[in-house]
């Protein structure tokens, strides 16, 4: 029996997505993930690639037609992937930018470098301490405390090029926003008669005004201006914040999750209310530990995840199975 006749709320595996052989065709009404980057994050073993596009083939299978998704991305292999998402047949609708403003520079001082290359040795003018790693179970024995020195170029050239970088401090990730074309022969509105999806959910992810603020545009809606595709981690100072805020995850917030890619719970309540209605079915096939379906239940829609990684699943189940138990909701294990 496949898992769409039997679904109350949620199910979750420990196994890989290709294929998923529990979900029927056309019964999905949204896809929300945060796959493998292909950008080698951390060096973890499960970023070194993109998804094989199979994945993406295998969504376009079991959503409805009509049906969005959001899927997370990179901005140095996002056009990658948008391409493999159009060969599966998607279409692309927009991209949104998740801005925050403590992304990590990945860079280094290249005047170093050039010391070494020029066998010059770079003097020393102190140090610092740093941590590495996450908690695990709470424990902080899990973090390693460094000492590392700090230097500065000596040589001519190195001198000149001192503090060059190889790169910018990143302040956004892309979320790129897709969908299934409606079934052929029909309007937007037979679609969503017929299955339930081909529009967004604007009315539940407008931002409200600012206290005191005059509404705005010729018609104005009492509830706030529509949603845009920039979904902003911090204020910036510049007046009332047109755009949706979200904090960026602290790795404290949960003390066993130790998962280096956290998404917000918030977030995803945003993409979940645009993307979906109550009572719907969200598909994610990296379900990592477990954001969206935390999400999903939370706003009353049921959820089906994947995750291969055992210590990730286990961190789904954990952080999931503690959200049905404060919702009171029934559980298929």
């Amino acid at each position: 029996m496949s898992i769409n006749q039997t679904l109350k709320e949620y199910k979750i595996f420990n196994k890989s997505c290709y294929g998923l052989p529990e979900v029927l065709d056309n019964s999905i009404e949204a896809v929300i993930t945060d796959p493998p980057y292909g950008i080698s994050y951390q060096n973890n073993y499960w970023d070194k690639d993109l998804p094989n596009k199979q994945i993406w083939q295998d969504c376009y299978r079991t959503l409805k037609p009509g049906a969005f998704c959001a899927i997370f991305s990179s901005v140095r292999l996002m056009h990658r992937l948008m391409v493999n998402l159009e060969d599966s047949g998607f279409l692309i609708k927009d991209v949104m930018f998740w801005a925050y403003l403590n992304g990590m520079p990945k860079s280094r001082d290249i005047a170093l470098d050039i010391d070494r290359e020029l066998d010059v040795e770079s003097k020393k003018i102190g140090t610092y301490k740093y941590v590495q790693g996450y908690k695990k179970n709470g424990a902080d024995s899990y973090k390693t405390s460094h000492e590392k020195n700090i230097f500065e170029p000596v040589s001519e050239l190195g001198v000149l090029y001192k503090g060059a970088g190889l790169g910018i401090k990143p302040a956004y990730e892309p979320i790129i926003l897709i969908q299934k074309p409606i079934e052929q022969n029909l309007t937007v509105a037979q679609n969503i008669i017929k299955h339930g999806t081909g529009a967004l959910n604007i009315e539940q992810t407008r931002i409200p005004y600012d206290r005191g603020e005059s509404k705005v545009g010729h018609n104005p809606h009492p509830d706030g201006r529509v949603t845009s595709n920039i979904l902003r981690t911090d204020t910036l100072n510049d007046g009332y914040d047109k755009f949706f805020a979200v904090p960026k995850v602290r790795q404290h917030a949960d003390d066993f999750n130790n998962h280096p890619t956290l998404k917000p719970v918030e977030l995803m309540h945003h993409i979940v209310k645009l993307l979906t209605w109550e009572e719907q079915i969200i598909l994610d096939p990296f379900m990592g530990s477990g954001s969206t379906g935390i999400s999903s239940l939370i706003l009353k829609r049921n959820f089906i995840g994947y995750e291969l990684d055992k210590d990730y699943y286990d961190i789904a189940e954990r952080r999931i199975s503690n959200a049905v138990t404060d919702l009171n909701i029934p559980t298929l294990f």
